[in-house]
């Protein structure tokens, strides 16, 4: 996620993580229930918790429930969402 998609944290905890004035996000750390990301603001970081729409119990589950949080987020935000790679 970090390396391939540091774009998408960004929008995600933007809109969804309560902080549109965030420069920059990596998720740190995901389990069951959301993901937590570094996110900078005003040039300190700082942790920011974005829960997912229900508990995950399988590992495939992970990557659409990302999936749907950075469409969400874009739409929240009025970006064109990318196109999956």
């Amino acid at each position: 996620m970090n390396d391939d998609h540091a774009a998408d944290s960004l929008v995600i905890v933007r809109a969804l993580g309560d902080t549109p004035e965030a420069t920059a996000a990596r998720m740190t750390h995901l389990d069951g229930t959301g993901a937590d990301f570094a996110v900078t603001v005003g040039g300190a970081e700082r942790t920011v918790r974005v829960p997912f729409s229900r508990p995950l119990t399988e590992r495939p589950e992970i990557r659409q429930e990302i999936v749907r949080l950075y469409t969400e987020a874009a739409a929240a935000l009025g970006v064109e969402p990318r196109t999956e790679d």
